[in-house]
């Protein structure tokens, strides 16, 4: 009677290429984290230092409430404001760009999953995309 470990041999070469595979999905997903966040912070820094070199004066009165103007209320206002190289435009893209972060994380999950084939997680990514993306464009309050 002969014992070969050739099956187990093969189990544990597709578990260090799982492993590998996972550790590949950690770092992708961190680098578009670092890099969605880094982002978002340069554009607002550049659209701060924008509006607060045009708009020294005046002073805000914080006893009186004063919303964003009309153009910066939609994201195409804010990428037209945003081209034309206004400050505060500038500021409301930084934060789009921002928000947007965790959307493409959740996005890029689904893929890695998918391309995974592990059905349950796929399941819950494109149910929490779902929720983000209603949130964010369906979910319309009063």
């Amino acid at each position: 009677m002969e014992i070969t470990t050739e099956g187990t041999e093969r189990n544990a070469m597709s578990e260090v290429a799982v492993q590998r595979a996972d550790e590949k999905m950690d770092q992708i997903m961190g680098l578009l984290l670092r890099t969605g966040v880094v982002l978002a912070a340069a554009i607002v820094f550049v659209g701060g230092v924008v509006y607060l070199t045009l708009h020294r004066l005046p002073v805000t009165n914080y006893g009186e409430f004063a919303g964003e103007p009309a153009e910066l209320r939609t994201i195409s206002g804010i990428f037209h404001e945003a081209l034309a190289f206004h400050g505060r435009g500038l500021i409301q893209l930084g934060l789009l760009v921002l928000i947007a972060t965790p959307v493409a994380r959740v996005a890029f999950s689904f893929f890695a999953f998918l391309y995974e084939r592990d059905w349950t997680y796929v399941f819950v990514t494109v149910l929490v995309l779902g929720l983000l993306l209603y949130s964010l464009f369906g979910g319309h309050a009063g």
